[in-house]
């Protein structure tokens, strides 16, 4: 679904809490979403280490699922070219070095074939990628600091998505904004009523029995809320 503003609403569940022993059923139970959200940890940028490129391309021809890779490593322009036979992927403002250099590496990520995003941290301001929403196919605002599962949802974040929303109706962009972290049905209302396009789920999603039933009550939620 989309609203008049063109916002959409798009569940993404994250592999990161799910059962890496049974990975393909794992993402077999998550059918009823439109995205699959894979998180690529370094144990540098983020404290923890989840797994890199060869696990996640096990996923590639698995699923006819949009697949969304968000790395969370440093030095993300060494490591890009083993991620670009995935549909986005998503590097830090932070670990790129600046908004320039983030530009610069998204070019580089469409001109190889995929979709790039860019993502920031609870603590770093939106207003610096403004001015460049075009050079990017989404911008990911943390609700949580990146690197671990399970935390608690920061309502602050939600005045980066207002900002956000505002640039992107005005200039008539489709740059999508995505949320991660805290995610869930109450959550979502929140995220959905501050513009959000792409919801971000973990636990919300992965720690229920019915994955699917979860995954439609956060669409319902977010559906329900969307540009209110």
């Amino acid at each position: 679904m989309s609203t008049a503003n063109g916002q959409q609403t798009i569940i993404a569940p994250s592999i990161l809490a799910a059962d890496f022993s049974a990975l393909g059923a794992e993402v077999g139970a998550i059918s009823d979403a439109e995205w699959v959200h894979i998180d690529v940890m370094d144990g540098h940028f983020v404290p923890n280490l989840s797994f890199g490129a060869p696990v996640a391309k096990s996923l590639i021809g698995k699923t006819e699922q949009f697949l969304d890779v968000h790395l969370m490593i440093e030095d993300p322009q060494r490591w890009v070219k083993e991620y670009t036979d995935f549909d986005n992927v998503t590097f830090h403002v932070e670990a790129a070095g600046g908004v320039e250099e983030s530009v610069a590496l998204a070019r580089a990520l469409r001109a190889a074939g995929t979709k790039a995003g860019v993502s920031v941290k609870p603590n770093t301001p939106v207003e610096p990628l403004l001015e460049h929403l075009a050079e990017f196919d989404l911008v990911l605002v943390m609700s949580v600091e990146p690197g671990f599962g399970g935390q608690k949802f920061m309502p602050e974040v939600l005045d980066k998505v207002r900002a956000l929303r505002e640039r992107i109706d005005a200039e008539g962009l489709e740059t999508l904004i995505e949320i991660d972290g805290g995610i869930g049905p109450e959550t979502a209302v929140q995220a959905a009523a501050a513009g959000v396009d792409v919801y971000v789920a973990g636990s919300s999603v992965f720690g229920k029995e019915d994955r699917n039933q979860a995954i439609g009550e956060i669409r319902a939620a977010a559906e329900a809320n969307a540009g209110a």
